[in-house]
C-alpha cells in the first residue's frame, strides 16, 4: 500500500513538473518578439557635382557630342535625386525624381515640373515568373545609366548620348530559368506624351537576358517603330557583363541604329553605330579604376557634324577614371581624350581640331 502511494506521488510530481516546464516554454515563446517585417517603403537618393577643364579652352563650342559634362573651367551641379519605392507581395510602385541640369537634359522633351520625373511606374506580379509594368522607366538599352553613382565613369559615352533615355508605355517581363524575356509597347523614344504632335506612333521594345551565374550576364536589346517625325527607327543593342575575379571585371556594349525618312519614301537609310569596352580593376574596397575605350561611327552624318560639313566622321574616345570610396561618397578624378577622323571641335582661338582632351573632378554621394 505504501509503495502504491509513493508511486502515485512520484507520478503526480512528474506531471506537475512537466506541466510547469511546458507552461514556461510556451510563455517564453509567446514573450519572444516576432521578427520585424521588412519595410514596405524604401527611400534612396543621391547628389553629384563636378569640375571640368577642357584643354581646347572653349566654353562656347557648339559641338558638344556627349551628355551632361559640356563646360570648361567651371564647377557645375549634376543632379539631386530621391527615389521612393513601395512594395507589397504582388505590387511595386516607383517614383524616381531628379533635380538639376542632368535631369533637365535627360527629360529634354518635357517642360516645368515634369522634367523632374525620371521614372514613375507601377508593377504587378500575378506570379513569381511574370511582372506587368506601366508608366515611365529608364531605357533597357545600353551599358550606362543616368544616375552618376551607378556608373564608373563620370562622363558619358557617345552611345548613351545618342541612344534612348526613357520609355513610356506598358511592358511584360518573364523569367524562364536563367533567362529573362521582356516585351512591350511605348511612345516614341523619350516622349512621355505625343498628343501635341498630332499622331500616336508607337515603338516596340524588347530584351532577352541570360545569366548563368553572377559572374556572367548577357542582354540583347531592341527598340523599333516610328518617331514623332514619322521616321522609321530601329536600334539593336548588346551588353555583356563578366567578372573574372573579385578584383577584375569587364563590360562590353555594342549598338546599331538604322533610320529612314518618309521624305524619300523610306528608300534611303541612315546608320550610326558604336562599341565600347569597359575594363574595371578593384584592388581595394575603397579604390578602383575603370578604363573605357569607345569607337563611334556616323557614316551618314546623322550625329556628328564636322567643320567642313562632310559626312562619315568617326570618333575614338578613351577615358580613364579612378574611384575613391568612403561609405556612400565617391570621388572620381577622370581624364578623357576624344580623337575624330575629321575636325569636329573648335579651340578658343577659333582654330579647328580633330581632338578634344578634358579632365574632370567629380563628387558623388548616394544613400
Amino acid at each position: 500500500m505504501l509503495r502504491n502511494i509513493s508511486l502515485s506521488l512520484i507520478a503526480t510530481a512528474l506531471s506537475v513538473s512537466g506541466w510547469a516546464q511546458t507552461t514556461t516554454t510556451d510563455t517564453a515563446k509567446a514573450a519572444a518578439p516576432a521578427p520585424a517585417p521588412a519595410p514596405a517603403l524604401t527611400i534612396t537618393g543621391s547628389a553629384d557635382f563636378y569640375y571640368r577643364y577642357n584643354f581646347n579652352k572653349n566654353n562656347s563650342d557648339p559641338a558638344n557630342y556627349t551628355s551632361f559634362t559640356n563646360s570648361h573651367d567651371q564647377i557645375k551641379l549634376g543632379m539631386a535625386t530621391v527615389k521612393l519605392e513601395h512594395k507589397t507581395a504582388k505590387l511595386d510602385m516607383v517614383a524616381d525624381l531628379g533635380f538639376g541640369p542632368r535631369a533637365q537634359e535627360f527629360a529634354y522633351n518635357d517642360n516645368g515640373v515634369v522634367q523632374a520625373i525620371k521614372q514613375l511606374y507601377i508593377s504587378y506580379s500575378p506570379a513569381a515568373w511574370v511582372k506587368l509594368t506601366g508608366g515611365t522607366w529608364a531605357t533597357h538599352v545600353g551599358y550606362e545609366v543616368l544616375d552618376a553613382y551607378a556608373n564608373r565613369n563620370y562622363s558619358m559615352s557617345y552611345m548613351f548620348t545618342n541612344g534612348p533615355f526613357s520609355h513610356t508605355g506598358a511592358r511584360a517581363d518573364f523569367t524562364v530559368g536563367k533567362s529573362g524575356i521582356m516585351i512591350g509597347v511605348s511612345n516614341p523614344t523619350d516622349f512621355r506624351s505625343v498628343q501635341s504632335n498630332g499622331q500616336s506612333n508607337k515603338n516596340m521594345i524588347a530584351q532577352y537576358s541570360y545569366a548563368p551565374s553572377d559572374n556572367f550576364k548577357l542582354f540583347l536589346n531592341y527598340v523599333g517603330g516610328r518617331d514623332t517625325a514619322d521616321n522609321k527607327v530601329h536600334q539593336y543593342d548588346l551588353v555583356i557583363n563578366a567578372k573574372a575575379s573579385s578584383i577584375f571585371s569587364l563590360g562590353l556594349n555594342g549598338t546599331v541604329n538604322k533610320s529612314s525618312s518618309p521624305l524619300d519614301n523610306y528608300n534611303a537609310g541612315h546608320t550610326w553605330w558604336g562599341t565600347a569596352l569597359y575594363l574595371n580593376l578593384d584592388p581595394k574596397p575603397w579604390f578602383g579604376l575603370t578604363f573605357r575605350s569607345e569607337y563611334f561611327s556616323d557614316k551618314d552624318g546623322v550625329k556628328l557634324h564636322p567643320v567642313d560639313g562632310a559626312a562619315g566622321a568617326k570618333v575614338f574616345a578613351n577615358t580613364l577614371s579612378a574611384l575613391f570610396k568612403v561609405d556612400g561618397f565617391t570621388f572620381i578624378p577622370e581624364f578623357r581624350l576624344d580623337h575624330g577622323s575629321q575636325e569636329l571641335w573648335t579651340k578658343k582661338d577659333g582654330t579647328n581640331t580633330k581632338s578634344e582632351a578634358s579632365f574632370i573632378l567629380a563628387a558623388i554621394y548616394s544613400f
